[in-house]
């Protein structure tokens, strides 16, 4: 199994940090305009979900791993809920590399697999090297023509 690059951590670990910090200042607009708290309810409540945010992240990119077999693209992510999936080449419809405002400043990309099936069944890599994510998409679209389907 490949895994992701490191860098995804941090930015998963800052989006994190974000939301913890966008918590805090709700329990504090809270304290000031429904219920006298005080201000340390929004420190308690931005640092639990820091520490987990962060731990989450941690694991998260520990569990995270694809690969290319020779008949299709294999999965395996999660931390409460292990998933593990299996996508048959012939089943790919199309292959898109995507690169958010996020990603750009991070320098990595994401690479979308859309398949035959309802929405749901599309899987994204998040957090390769757009150079990686490139060769991705030109591989899939390699092993996706040489079957009998034009999938790509």
């Amino acid at each position: 199994m490949e895994t992701l690059h490191p860098r995804i951590r941090f930015v998963w670990s800052i989006l994190s940090l974000v939301l913890a910090l966008v918590c805090g200042v709700v329990v504090v607009f809270v304290d000031r305009l429904v219920v006298t708290v005080g201000s340390w309810p929004a420190v308690v409540v931005a640092v639990l979900i820091a520490v987990a945010g962060v731990s989450y992240s941690i694991l998260r990119y520990r569990r995270w791993g694809f690969a290319l077999s020779d008949d299709a693209i294999e999965f395996e992510y999660g931390v409460v809920t292990i998933v593990e999936s299996v996508v048959p080449y012939v089943r790919i419809q199309h292959v898109d590399t995507q690169r958010t405002a996020i990603d750009r400043v991070s320098g990595l990309a994401r690479v979308v697999v859309y398949t035959a099936g309802t929405r749901g069944s599309d899987v994204t890599i998040p957090g390769v090297s757009p150079d990686r994510a490139r060769t991705i998409q030109q591989r899939l679209r390699e092993r996706a023509s040489t079957d009998d389907i034009d999938a790509v």
